[in-house]
């Protein structure tokens, strides 16, 4: 599967199959367009907090990481004592993995859309809606194309970017985040990383 552009995949202008159409994008809030506030490259967030903003245990987010799905960008792990550092960019694409994933596609299919994602700019991705008939993914930039995508039947499922920025910019809000150059303590200090509360348990039990 490769991400590709809904334009061009019209699937012709009967007027009252595309305005069903436009009905159940709104519906669905994939044509959600407005732009979000920017965000500071420089605030890192652990994994607790990440899986929490993004909607997923810290297991996966210690898989996606091991086998290079979803990096942390602002620091990886680096032996033990080191946490990683998640950007906002980072976890706005765990969610969306994890959206994915809900609605049947293939953790390889994903992984394609995950390549694609990491080259856009961040302020980029709040202008995209990811379209999907569970076998290709296609990626949207205008109404119209969404529109287009739902009328022909390519778009069974649609995760608007702009929407997903703005409830992972709400769950960050009440969770703490750090500047990339401050120095953290050892991961011993910090009860919630499950890694360190299982190493832990191994040394003493």
């Amino acid at each position: 599967m490769a991400v590709s552009s809904g334009e061009g995949k019209t699937a012709g202008h009967d007027p009252v199959q595309r305005e069903s159409a436009r009905e159940r994008a709104g519906e669905q809030g994939l044509l959600f367009d407005e732009r979000p506030a920017a965000v500071a490259d420089d605030i890192g967030y652990r994994g607790p907090t990440a899986c929490s903003a993004a909607g997923i245990t810290y297991r996966q987010l210690d898989y996606w990481a091991r086998t290079d799905l979803v990096q942390p960008t602002i620091r990886a792990a680096q032996g033990s004592g080191s946490q990683r550092l998640y950007s906002f960019r980072d976890i706005l694409v765990l969610k969306v993995v994890k959206r994915l994933l809900d609605t049947g596609v293939s953790l390889q299919q994903i992984r394609t859309a995950v390549h694609h994602l990491r080259e856009r700019g961040v302020n980029d991705l709040a202008q995209i809606t990811l379209m999907s008939d569970g076998v290709s993914v296609y990626e949207c930039t205008s109404a119209d194309e969404v529109i287009d995508l739902l009328q022909g039947g390519q778009g069974v499922f649609g995760i608007a970017l702009g929407r997903v920025w703005r409830e992972v910019e709400g769950s960050l809000a009440e969770l703490p985040g750090e500047r990339a150059e401050v120095g953290l303590p050892p991961e011993a200090d910090h009860p919630s990383d499950e890694l360190a509360q299982r190493r832990r348990a191994r040394k003493t039990g």
